[in-house]
């Protein structure tokens, strides 16, 4: 039996138009996605992302290639990826004039639960997504963050094994935010398979067991967080701080070359790729007295992934 609950495999997606060649918007990509791990689909606006989304989720048809769901086929077995997977788009879709609590039974009842089922359940997720003192609020009455959260939560009342998260903490305050991240997780302890997509680079690395960055509808990298942030890319954060920032030494820090550069009152902030050169620049500057302290450490996943879009032909406009 597979342990894959996602299977890509050069996957093609092409819009017609005009009296143009048509225009390929996913192109030939392929990644798996083990059952019960969070997956991260990550790239700039236009990349590819929703478009492989929508082809994961029925909602358009593959151009060539394939890609199976929970076993299924999305494009000869529809239906039977539909009833595997859940899915929360960009728009908040809940019911604005129901309670969070008639939100809950109105949707059980819709999935043909009973009334029972329907009480247990949304009293786990209700917990689950710290929506108890909202319980007997309009929706309409809630702020946008609590609805978001209201319609995350809503899907994961359903028990369905692939879930479909898009921006999915987008208006969220840090409070609601740091809830639904734990409450996500959690879930993905229970053996549900997530997908993730998220222009927030800091959340898919707290979350996500594995990653694609999609770019111009190709994979620039997959793996884990820490596997991408090695693939070959070898990128150092380092902040040099010192009493006073003179040109002399934003020059010198400028000749490392680096990937990013940010002068912050008495502190420059790199992001370099030669660390053997870093380190000699420290060594110099400790010896001749020039820093208060420094700081260094492997680059973020942002870091990488600004790396990877600013190589020739990078990110669309």
């Amino acid at each position: 039996m597979t342990t894959h609950a996602i299977a890509v495999d050069r996957l093609v997606k092409e819009y017609p138009r005009k009296g143009e060649a048509p225009f390929r918007a996913v192109d030939g990509i392929s990644f798996t996605v083990e059952t019960g791990t969070i997956f991260g689909l990550l790239g700039p606006n236009g990349a590819g992302k929703s478009t492989t989304i929508k082809v994961l989720t029925t909602l358009i048809p593959p151009t060539a290639g394939s890609a199976r769901v929970n076993g299924f086929d999305v494009a000869t077995q529809g239906a039977g990826v539909r009833n595997s997977i859940c899915v929360v788009i960009q728009e908040n879709a809940v019911d604005t004039y129901l309670t969070v609590r008639n939100n809950f039974l109105t949707f059980g009842r819709f999935h043909g639960l009973t009334r029972k089922e329907t009480e247990l359940r949304s009293a786990r997720v209700i917990e689950l997504f710290g929506l108890t003192e909202a319980l007997h609020q309009r929706a309409m009455d809630l702020s946008g963050g609590m609805k978001r959260r209201l319609q995350v939560a809503k899907m994961f009342f359903i028990d369905k094994p692939v879930v479909f998260l898009d921006e999915a903490t987008t208006g969220m305050d840090t409070f609601n935010k740091r809830a639904t991240v734990a409450a996500i997780k959690e879930e993905a302890q229970r053996g549900r398979t997530i997908v993730l997509t998220t222009h927030m680079l800091d959340e898919a690395e707290e979350l996500c067991d594995t990653i694609a960055i999609i770019n111009h509808g190709t994979i620039a990298a997959r793996g884990t967080t820490d596997d991408v942030k090695r693939m070959g890319l070898e990128l150092f954060y380092l902040t040099l701080k010192a009493k006073e920032i003179s040109q002399e030494l934003k020059e010198a820090a400028a000749a490392l070359q680096p990937v990013k550069m940010e002068v912050k009152k008495n502190d420059i902030e790199l992001t370099v790729r030669d660390q053997h050169a870093a380190l000699a620049l420290l060594t110099r500057l400790q010896a001749e007295g020039r820093l208060v302290g420094f700081e260094m450490s492997s680059a973020t996943l942002e870091d990488v992934f600004v790396s990877l879009l600013d190589k020739p032909g990078g990110a669309r406009p």
